[in-house]
């Protein structure tokens, strides 16, 4: 009976250390292998956005030999920046495109800075801005802000936003008491009301819907995302006005903690990945937005330029309160001196 005994335990302690074994094999980590979740909220597969983090996947996966492993959702596992940025916190997700008014959601408002209509002039300037110093400054107010649960890979552009809709827009006052889809708080709601419009929050994935049928008379956004969508041949989207309000920031964010879990050959391979993405993803939207304005004309949409100077005048003083109130008043300072 005895040696029964000790004959079952040594199978039970066998058993245990052969599962053991089996387990570790399978966990990724553990032969060096990581796997990160990547994600954006567009569904389009012609999205610059895809092409930014396939840019990211690739070079990735090259550089590790496959020991890093990279899987990109295009708005699969979340269509609002809010899903992707909670996603991130709670691991779901370890790399994700967010904007700067999302990001005020967590707590970090002077990301919103950049959300600020008319704050850059031209392209350049914005990159100018993002490369240098104050987009330094900034990556460091998300890390720091936010305990590290973000770390800032990189600044995508997101093209020149536009307003469209129902009619054209010949002057300001063309826009007292239309709904705008838009952002409803912060400095882009605050501009939009000063210039009488009114901010409506539908969703993204609802917005084609919302302008087919008369829910929303217009919306604003960058030519490479509103066109693949189609909202140009909606009723409320086909008038383009080139308002150009804002070169858009986006960030490329990881989990700040989980990546200084990575080896340090890792890391930089990831911030390799990154680097190339940024490069990637600017140079597609800077294409789409020539090949689609292209296209909403080829479709039937039209376009038309308006004095800016007027928006701008309203945009200015709502920048200055705003910095004031958020503590970036130097930054603001800095921005405007690249122009």
């Amino acid at each position: 009976m005895r040696k029964t005994k000790y004959a079952f335990i040594l199978f039970l302690l066998a058993t245990v250390t052969l599962l053991a074994a089996c387990t570790n094999e399978a966990d990724p980590e553990d032969d060096g292998t990581i796997k990160i979740v990547a994600a954006h909220n567009q569904t389009s597969p012609d999205s610059p956005y895809q092409a930014g983090l396939m840019e990211f996947k690739e070079v990735a996966e090259e550089k590790s030999n496959g020991s890093i492993e990279v899987e990109v959702h295009a708005g699969t596992i979340g269509t609002e920046e809010s899903e992707l940025i909670e996603k991130l916190q709670l691991g779901g997700a370890d790399v994700v495109l967010a904007s700067p008014g999302f990001m005020t959601q967590t707590g970090i408002r002077e990301v919103d800075l950049f959300s600020a209509p008319y704050l850059f002039n031209s392209y350049e300037h914005w990159e100018k801005t993002v490369d240098g110093e104050v987009g330094q400054e900034m990556a460091e107010i998300i890390n720091e802000k936010s305990n590290n649960s973000f770390k800032l890979l990189g600044y995508w552009s997101a093209g020149v936003r536009h307003f469209y809709g129902k009619a054209p827009l010949e002057s300001v006052d063309d826009l007292q008491g239309v709904s705008l889809r838009t952002q409803t708080s912060g400095v882009i709601s605050d501009f939009w009301e000063a210039t009488g419009a009114i901010p409506s929050s539908i969703s993204w994935g609802e917005l084609y819907q919302g302008l087919q049928q008369d829910v929303v008379d217009s919306s604003e956004n960058a030519y490479p995302f509103f066109v693949q969508q189609a909202h140009h041949t909606t009723p409320n989207g086909k008038y383009i006005t080139e308002t150009a309000h804002d070169y858009t920031t986006r960030f490329l964010l990881t989990n700040g903690e989980k990546f200084d879990s990575y080896s340090e050959e890792h890391q930089d391979i990831i911030l390799q990945a990154a680097e190339a993405s940024v490069e990637t993803e600017r140079e597609v939207t800077s294409a789409q937005d020539v090949e689609y304005k292209e296209q909403a004309i080829e479709e039937g949409a039209v376009v038309n330029e308006i004095d800016r100077e007027p928006f701008i005048e309203i945009a200015k003083p709502i920048q200055d309160e705003y910095a004031e109130e958020i503590g970036v008043e130097e930054m603001l300072q800095k921005i405007r001196d690249l122009e």
